[in-house]
């Protein structure tokens, strides 16, 4: 299965999120958005097909949120993007495209909706959290 990961390797959601998906068997495509980050095209695109508001896709805590006023909620989508663009870290993470659908996998188990149903024994995230047991199967 093709997957693409936006990922910051600095987050442990989004080390988390990669974790599950080769877990899964699949090793995607990892895209460092904050070295390369996507087009403008591919950032509205992957926004909608997530189901998100463009406001929900941006990350607030530990980037220029405040400073550049972005929490003015008379801004409109467009300047929003805007600022994601010209400020990657803004853009929250990570999101992950397959053939199944896109999401923005905060929390990481988010990635499972749109993963083949394949346990493939225990996984446990980087705190300890317990996603899949001994015999693959999901811990709620």
């Amino acid at each position: 299965m093709d997957a693409t990961i936006y990922h910051n390797p600095a987050c442990g959601t989004s080390r988390n999120t990669l974790a599950l998906i080769r877990h899964a068997g699949i090793e995607p495509q990892v895209i460092d958005y904050l070295a390369t980050p996507p087009s403008r095209e591919t950032l509205v695109a992957m926004i909608a097909a997530a189901g998100l508001r463009v406001r929900e896709a941006i990350r607030e805590k530990g980037t220029p949120y405040l400073d550049l006023g972005l929490d003015d909620q008379t801004l409109g989508d467009e300047a929003l993007i805007d600022a994601m663009l010209a400020h990657p870290i803004l853009i929250n993470r990570p999101f992950v495209v397959t053939p199944l659908g896109t999401r923005l996998a905060r929390p990481s188990e988010r990635v499972l909706e749109i993963l083949p149903d394949t346990p493939r024994g225990a996984f446990v995230k980087e705190d300890g959290e317990v996603v899949f047991d001994g015999e693959g199967r999901r811990v709620l």
